[in-house]
């Protein structure tokens, strides 16, 4: 095993508190759909996680369009929900299913947001090469259970 990897997989929480703001934050989004809201709300909430957690800012994108899907005998084999892009510190989400194009649900969107922000917390604040570890899930249920919140992993 490789010494990211390793380490990746040392770290099993994040390092700091939750506030208020990012607790009410959350709960917004988790009652919104529309993607402007969803900008804003993403933002807001992100700019704060960074700040409590002392990393720089990421700017984030929430964009209409469907997400990116690749399909197999007609059945979609892959799609993406968003990704992020640590060489510009940036988050950019789809708000939109791959095929039917429908708004995503409250809490896949903020589970895709929080899962795409751990990335940059992974590079800034520990210095990894972000890669889905055991450790990087713990690390994302740690920041959702902070938050007041589960969902199916």
């Amino acid at each position: 095993m490789d010494k990211n990897y390793q380490k990746s997989n040392a770290i099993l929480q994040t390092d700091f508190p939750i506030s208020k703001d990012a607790l009410r934050l959350c709960r917004m989004l988790l009652t919104k759909k529309q993607t402007s809201t969803r900008q804003a709300l993403s933002t807001a909430l992100l700019d704060e996680l960074t700040d409590l957690s002392g990393i720089d800012i990421v700017n984030v994108k929430i964009s209409d369009a469907k997400q990116y899907h690749t399909k197999s005998g007609g059945r979609v084999r892959m799609r993406q929900y968003g990704y992020y892009k640590p060489d510009t510190k940036y988050i950019y989400i789809n708000n939109r299913t791959a095929v039917r194009g429908q708004i995503l649900a409250p809490k896949t969107f903020v589970d895709t947001l929080l899962h795409e922000w751990m990335h940059h917390y992974d590079a800034v604040k520990l210095g990894l090469d972000s890669i889905h570890t055991a450790g990087f899930y713990a690390r994302l249920k740690d920041i959702k259970a902070k938050l007041g919140y589960f969902s199916p992993q």
